[in-house]
């Protein structure tokens, strides 16, 4: 297997999100977890997304991990590595982002990084080096409050700038507007001052196409999906790759019990939930008692198995900002949270053994547990849910046979965890 583009995701469902844009495009992507073993099978394919639950953790470990991922594409054959990360550009003063980034441009050896979360499609602009989501600023949005890595500045520079050992630069719309002769001056003329890193603007789906064009010249890039399709379309206009169909074949219907599985605590999320109570059984979890009760998750299980293979299943553990403040406050930010996940796992870990085999999971940090505690090792890309969200088929899974889906929180529309059961028969 030799590959043309390689991606680092900095979790799970961004992973997801990156390989189902991948595909759409025309490449033949896997997304595995973590970096794969040497006896893992793995198709014939023009892309890997290797998958790091590696956004919240210390970031000297963070750095670790994503060089061994850099190091395993490299040898693969990949020219070009994305180190891809959330298009609300998670990350405290103390990085991620930044220090994983400064690892991989030296390892790399360019001088420059181009650097953008822009997705419009997904209603994720930058314009002027500020990140929007839809018609407001970023620390306007409610997206700001993300419980481990909230984000109250909107102005990418100073965001980078406060991680990165580089100066950080950028790349406005006019001069992307100009085209990629225009964008590879300006880059010139930022290594010249000695910077390391350029935010550029984004606020079209074409501007993608741009950033691409002059990202594919150099052996790294940093962003969200969007600038994975602007690579994706590069690729396959020079020819590099030759374009196929949008989607694995899955194989045949699993069918059986379904269950889903929420953690994240985003509007839309918590919106989905409530949708989903006019379908299905749902379970509400208190998450204080997730984080002190032992016996939360065995509740939660056996709530479960009195109603497994009747109709599929929703247990939530999401709660509003304000109960999940409330809390960190008690119990302390990383704690918290860790307990959750792993409350989490232990109810997706029970599912399965009691016959789940379609299992759809709302949120980051609790899909990288739950995958992490079913030990899945990679996944074939299918149809696409909503926007950012397909269906994948594990590979190599000891469990046999299962199909998911891992869905970022702010992703898909109202009806999303029944969207999601439709195509995942």
């Amino acid at each position: 297997m030799t590959l043309v583009l390689g991606c680092i995701a900095d979790d799970y469902t961004g992973a997801s999100d990156l390989a189902n844009t991948l595909t759409r495009a025309g490449l033949r992507t896997v997304q595995t977890i973590g970096v794969p073993p040497d006896d893992l099978a793995l198709p014939e394919v023009d892309a890997v997304v290797v998958s790091l639950k590696s956004r919240s953790i210390e970031a000297d470990l963070a750095v670790s991990r994503s060089r061994a991922a850099e190091k395993w594409l490299r040898s693969r054959g990949a020219g070009h590595v994305l180190f891809k990360i959330c298009s609300t550009f998670d990350s405290t003063d103390a990085g991620n982002i930044g220090p994983v980034m400064d690892a991989l441009r030296a390892d790399s050896g360019d001088r420059i990084v181009l650097v953008t979360p822009a997705f419009p499609e997904t209603g994720r602009t930058v314009y002027q080096g500020h990140l929007f989501v839809g018609l407001v600023p970023l620390n306007e949005s409610p997206l700001k409050d993300h419980p481990l890595n909230p984000m109250h500045d909107s102005s990418l520079v100073r965001v980078l700038g406060r991680q990165s050992e580089t100066k950080i630069g950028l790349v406005n719309l006019a001069v992307l507007a100009q085209g990629a002769a225009a964008v590879r001056t300006r880059l010139a003329g930022l290594v010249g001052e000695g910077i390391g890193a350029a935010i550029i603007d984004a606020v079209f789906d074409h501007d993608l196409e741009t950033i691409g064009a002059v990202a594919i010249d150099h052996r790294l890039s940093v962003g969200a999906s969007g600038i994975g399709l602007g690579l994706a379309r590069a690729l396959v206009a020079s020819g590099r790759v030759k374009a196929h169909s949008a989607a694995a074949d899955l194989g045949a219907p699993l069918g059986g019990p379904a269950a889903c599985l929420a953690g994240s605590c985003s509007q839309a999320t918590l919106g989905q939930i409530a949708n989903a109570e006019r379908l299905m059984p749902v379970l509400r979890l208190d998450p204080d008692r997730l984080v002190t009760a032992r016996d939360e998750a065995g509740r939660a299980l056996a709530w479960a198995k009195d109603r497994l293979g009747k109709r599929p299943l929703l247990i939530a553990s999401s709660s509003s900002p304000e109960q999940v403040a409330a809390v960190q406050a008690r119990h302390g930010r990383d704690a918290a949270g860790h307990a959750i996940e792993q409350a989490m796992a232990d109810i997706a870990e029970g599912l399965v053994e009691a016959g789940v085999r379609r299992l759809v999971v709302a949120g980051g940090e609790t899909s990288g547990a739950v995958v992490d505690r079913l030990g899945i090792p990679g996944f074939l890309v299918g149809a696409e849910i909503a926007a950012g969200v397909p269906v994948l088929r594990a590979v190599g899974a000891r469990q046999g046979a299962m199909l998911l889906a891992l869905k970022s929180g702010n992703f898909g529309g109202p009806a999303f965890f029944s969207d999601a059961l439709r195509l995942m028969p």
